[in-house]
């Protein structure tokens, strides 16, 4: 027998099985679902599971009951700022099918609505029906996933970049005022480790002033890897005494801001070991 003739036999004697579309409405703190098949009945009323564990695991108990009739399920749900990411893996490790729209799609779906309504409910037909209008389905792989790993880690990138550009500029204009003479004693400027360990420690040349002399060469020494010696902390030390600089409290303060630079210095280490360890991923796929 052909494979039309089975198909057909199949759906007289109810055998015939249907798609099943989820349409899931997402938002902050909890999400709605609801399920139509594709001859057009509703299978499911829209209800609504929070965004966590119990949440998901409440709509993977709900897709289980739909899938006991082997009908295929396609989930759709509309591409967010954020809010469904994490959703969209639970479900995607879970073995379903899932479809993100372009709000486009859905909002020429909604114009066409004679309510136009827009509420989270109603939304999830919305979003269900216009998964069912389309020819073809492009479902969410693991590789997808990966890049949306990577994308957050290029962003996160982006702005440890520019927290550390700020934090310099500012550490910058702080000493300038505190200790003017610094910056012209290190040929390589202030923004290095030696620097960065001197200012910790002491951030104003009323604290360098008094430090023995051993103590300021083993700093210095130590966090340049024996790139200055004694006789720079030496001349350190006068420079400290001689300086014209301003005595406040306030300012020393925020000297110690170097602390936070080094953090994120340790943040764009990960991202780069992250990079690392991404890469062979991508050359293999």
């Amino acid at each position: 027998m052909s494979t039309s003739l089975t198909l057909v036999s199949d759906f007289t004697k109810g055998r015939y099985n249907l798609i099943i579309y989820i349409g899931i409405d997402i938002a902050k703190r909890g999400h709605f679902a609801s399920a139509i098949s594709s001859d057009g009945k509703e299978l499911m009323k829209p209800f609504k599971f929070t965004n966590d564990g119990d949440g998901f695991q409440m709509l993977h108990s709900r897709l289980e009951e739909l899938s006991r009739s082997g009908d295929s399920i396609i989930i759709g749900l509309e591409s967010t700022a954020h809010y469904g990411d994490n959703l969209v893996r639970y479900l995607v490790a879970c073995g379903y099918s899932v479809c993100v729209l372009n709000p486009i799609k859905t909002s020429v779906m909604r114009k066409d609505n004679i309510r136009k309504t827009k509420t989270d409910k109603v939304d999830t037909f919305l979003i269900a029906k216009t998964l069912m209008m389309q020819d073809s389905h492009r479902s969410v792989s693991f590789y997808d996933l990966d890049l949306m790993d990577l994308k957050q880690l290029g962003r996160f990138r982006q702005k440890t970049i520019k927290q550390r550009t700020r934090l310099k500029i500012q550490l910058t204009s702080y000493v300038d005022q505190v200790f003017p003479e610094l910056q012209y004693f290190f040929k390589s400027g202030l923004h290095q480790k030696a620097v960065y360990a001197l200012l910790k420690e002491a951030p104003t040349p009323q604290d360098i002033a008094p430090m023995h002399m051993t103590h300021l060469s083993h700093l210095l020494v130590a966090a340049s890897h024996g790139h200055f010696k004694k006789e720079q902390a030496k001349e350190l030390r006068v420079l400290a005494r001689k300086s014209v600089g301003a005595s406040d409290n306030a300012l020393s303060i925020q000297i110690t801001n170097p602390l936070k630079m080094d953090f994120l210095s340790h943040r764009l280490s990960y991202w780069i070991a992250s990079w690392t360890v991404w890469m062979p991923r991508w050359q293999k796929s």
